[in-house]
């Protein structure tokens, strides 16, 4: 037994029987169990509980031990002054000082469904994919669970993206850039990306994007790839970076994307020269992203990017390729892009003026297919049905944010589980 473990089944009243009495023998009803505080001070505020004929409104203080009371100092702490009942799993000692005050104690153990206990050692000790693996039951996912974790993933996004916005006073069409340029980077080069763009002044951007010489230029010439170049395609693209850190004030400063660990249709090379196709071939991006309002009009704005023709037989400076093809997105990249890029931002863009969005962008996700990675996969052997993205990215947030942790007191459907014999 934890305080933690205690907490919760207090919180959620998980009992084997109500008809609760103290150590002293006196019936005890619970007319309110009080708001769970995580705060400093009781565990739970405001309760009401009746004794003896008499209504008490109050604190109550949770222990494993109810001498847990004396080790953690409460004695003479004023935020224990209002108690009225001090709950404990087993009383070991009796408390001087609750008795003098006539705060009654209730010892739990035998209220506690033993059953409850085990599981829970066996969640904590277990080190499967998930700790609740060897009893998981799809079954015991609750209603609009997979809802819920979308809309707190996008919350959280949101305030991401709004801290963006407000470094870049509100640009939209900048923080897409950024963000953009994140998810093109995919996780080795991510960051990189990220801050590269975020070195662009993004009216440099708007002033050069009919021109996908420059663009590239750009983007190449910040990551420190064009100083020494290796054939005339190269030499072009040096011009025209000199010639736009002359005219701009471009910083000195180099990113050095990483090669490392990267299939060749993710070189950090094909990615950025298809950022600068994207940009070339969308003078207005952001305002088209904002009003499109299917899953195939998202598609048809990514359908058709692709790195320029010197990639066609590259995948890296001066080396020529023995595979010749056009280096297009493909679906399943532009999935990741609308997943993690498009999707949050539009949600941010909206959630202040229409009150509907969060609905919309929810269509969304259901019109996208699952994700394929080893973590869906491992649900998937778990029997739990992903048919969409709905699903993947919920349950992708869910490992991250609950199973890795442990977190299982905190999981729907950790509490599903316990809460059966």
């Amino acid at each position: 037994m934890t305080e933690k473990l205690l907490q919760y089944l207090w919180n959620y009243k998980v009992f084997t029987h109500f008809d609760f009495k103290d150590i002293e023998g006196n019936t005890v009803e619970i007319l309110d169990f009080g708001k769970w505080n995580t705060n400093s001070g009781p565990d739970f505020l405001t309760a009401k509980i009746k004794i003896n004929n008499i209504i008490l409104a109050g604190h109550i203080e949770l222990h494993v031990k109810a001498s847990d009371w004396i080790f953690h100092n409460h004695s003479h702490d004023p935020n224990y002054q209002n108690m009225i009942l001090h709950v404990v799993y087993q009383n070991d000692m009796e408390i001087d000082e609750l008795r003098n005050k006539n705060v009654p104690t209730l010892e739990l153990k035998s209220y506690i469904d033993q059953n409850i206990l085990w599981k829970y050692e066996k969640l904590l000790s277990g080190n499967q994919f998930i700790a609740c693996e060897n009893i998981f039951n799809p079954s015991k996912i609750p209603m609009h669970f997979h809802e819920e974790n979308i809309l707190k993933k996008l919350n959280e996004k949101s305030f991401e993206l709004e801290k963006s916005l407000n470094q870049f006073k509100n640009n939209f069409e900048a923080v897409l850039f950024h963000s953009l340029a994140y998810s093109f980077g995919l996780k080795v080069n991510a960051d990189i990306f990220k801050h590269l763009a975020e070195s662009i002044d993004f009216t440099i951007i708007l002033k050069i994007r009919q021109n996908r010489t420059q663009l590239e230029a750009l983007l190449f010439g910040i990551s420190g790839w064009l100083e020494d170049p290796k054939d005339e395609t190269m030499k072009m693209w040096k011009r025209e970076f000199d010639f736009l850190k002359a005219k701009f004030n471009i910083s000195d400063l180099k990113f050095h994307p990483k090669f490392l660990r990267l299939r060749p249709p993710n070189f950090p090379t094909i990615r950025l020269a298809q950022l600068a196709d994207l940009y070339y071939r969308h003078q207005n991006l952001f305002s088209k992203i904002i009003h499109v309002k299917s899953t195939e009009e998202l598609f048809d704005l990514f359908k058709n990017i692709k790195a320029s023709e010197y990639w066609d037989n590259h995948f890296n400076f001066g080396k020529i390729s023995t595979v010749e093809n056009t280096k297009f997105l493909s679906r399943d990249f532009i999935e990741l892009i609308i997943l993690n890029t498009i999707l949050p931002l539009k949600y941010t863009y909206h959630k202040y003026h229409n009150e509907e969005i969060a609905d919309e962008i929810l269509v969304f996700y259901k019109n996208l297919p699952a994700e394929k990675n080893s973590v869906i996969d491992s649900w998937k052997k778990l029997k739990t049905k992903i048919p969409t993205s709905l699903e993947s990215q919920s349950l992708l947030y869910h490992f991250r944010h609950s199973c890795v942790e442990k977190n299982c007191l905190n999981c729907g459907i950790g509490f599903n589980l316990l809460k059966e014999s």
